[in-house]
């Protein structure tokens, strides 16, 4: 095998995508290489850029053929910008990545035959979002503000995002008008009236939450909505049982799910979180509503047998403490919701006793390389 060295020239065609977009490729010798702006079915020159002992980073220096998936960006510093990965490619094209991202995880990762072959969508592929952080940085004598460039701590200035929601749009407007001290964040949040407000309400299906600047909250209300009536149908709780929602948050799920309990529980270990959640249980007239300020691996188990567990994790998946604890009082049915497929599929693999039998995708996050999935796990009886 040749050494493969920065700055060297390869002509590969691209037959797939990595989990941050980037178009996916081998070299002739079989070695894998990540070329970011390729599309998949692009034939193209790559110059490669960085040389890594599993896999490889190219920047295509010519495209020879272009992929029929390819399409105009229509954003002028997508280039440039980290917050998109996918203003190259169709959104059908998008979404077909998206699901042969998690179903090769499952088959890879989690060694498990299912695969999912649904992915729900607002119809809305722009100006989604409600939530955006932006930073400040020195341009000569004016400050900018902007999103920081793709792999990078460099400042590029945004004046419209196509993401946003119109009222943050305008909000961004406001804060080039009147820039913060430079070094400053600048969030901004859909309800907000300012950057100095505490909370912000969201309604969702008949409920109303308060939510912390800081909090945890999706960041598109309207696939959240889709989302939270998939773990509902999922879930499918009666009056007769409990409900137990791990990493609960502000409760949302807690609610939303719980109302048709006929007792839930969320546990939290952030205590700003349950204080929002107490309030949200109380706002909305549920009282079959307990919280617990706690580590979602160190609740007590011993008064507390849920038939269904509803887990939302972050990032990082579940911790072993938290499947361990699963395992161990064996609800009937868990409905798993993730951000990240490559945990999911682990976790999948771990909770052994455990079979995935529903599972949908939801694009809560179009344009970009990130997804949310919905698992209905059932415990298998021996």
């Amino acid at each position: 095998m040749t050494v493969l060295k920065s700055g060297s020239l390869h002509t590969v065609t691209i037959t797939g995508y990595g989990s941050n977009g980037e178009g996916v490729a081998r070299l002739d010798d079989g070695r894998v290489v990540f070329v970011r702006g390729a599309v998949r079915d692009d034939i193209c020159q790559v110059v490669i850029t960085d040389v890594r002992p599993k896999s490889s980073r190219a920047e295509i220096k010519q495209l020879i053929k272009p992929s029929e998936h390819r399409i105009e960006p229509d954003c002028s510093v997508f280039q440039k910008c980290g917050g998109c990965d996918f203003r190259h490619i169709t959104y059908e094209e998008e979404l077909r990545a998206k699901l042969s991202r998690i179903n090769d995880a499952l088959r890879r990762i989690g060694n498990v035959s299912f695969q999912l072959k649904e992915i729900i969508t607002t119809g809305k592929s722009d100006g989604y979002r409600n939530k955006a952080i932006f930073h400040t940085a020195r341009c000569g004598t004016q400050t900018i503000i902007g999103f920081y460039a793709c792999n990078s701590h460099e400042v590029v200035p945004i004046t419209n995002c196509l993401l946003l929601c119109e009222e943050l749009n305008i909000a961004l407007k406001d804060s080039w008008d009147n820039p913060p001290a430079l070094g400053s964040d600048i969030i901004l949040r859909k309800g907000m009236k300012n950057n100095s407000d505490k909370h912000f309400h969201v309604e969702m299906d008949e409920l109303v939450f308060r939510i912390s600047k800081f909090s945890f909250f999706q960041v598109n209300t309207d696939a959240a909505l889709l989302l939270y009536q998939k773990a509902r149908e999922y879930a499918d709780l009666s009056k007769s049982e409990t409900l137990l929602d791990l990493y609960c948050g502000v409760g949302t799920l807690t609610l939303f799910l719980g109302r048709d309990a006929g007792h839930s529980i969320g546990v939290e270990s952030n205590s700003g979180s349950i204080d929002d959640a107490r309030n949200n249980a109380k706002a909305n007239g549920l009282d079959n509503v307990d919280f617990i300020c706690a580590d979602a691996a160190d609740w007590d188990v011993d008064n507390i047998r849920p038939d269904c567990i509803v887990v939302d994790p972050p990032r990082s998946g579940l911790s072993l403490g938290v499947i361990e604890k699963i395992q161990k009082i064996q609800p009937p049915r868990i409905v798993y919701i993730s951000c990240d497929p490559a945990t999911f599929a682990r976790d999948i693999r771990l909770l052994d006793k455990y079979e995935i039998q529903k599972a949908c995708a939801i694009d809560m996050f179009p344009r970009t390389a990130n997804l949310e999935c919905c698992a209905l796990l059932i415990l298998q009886v021996a």
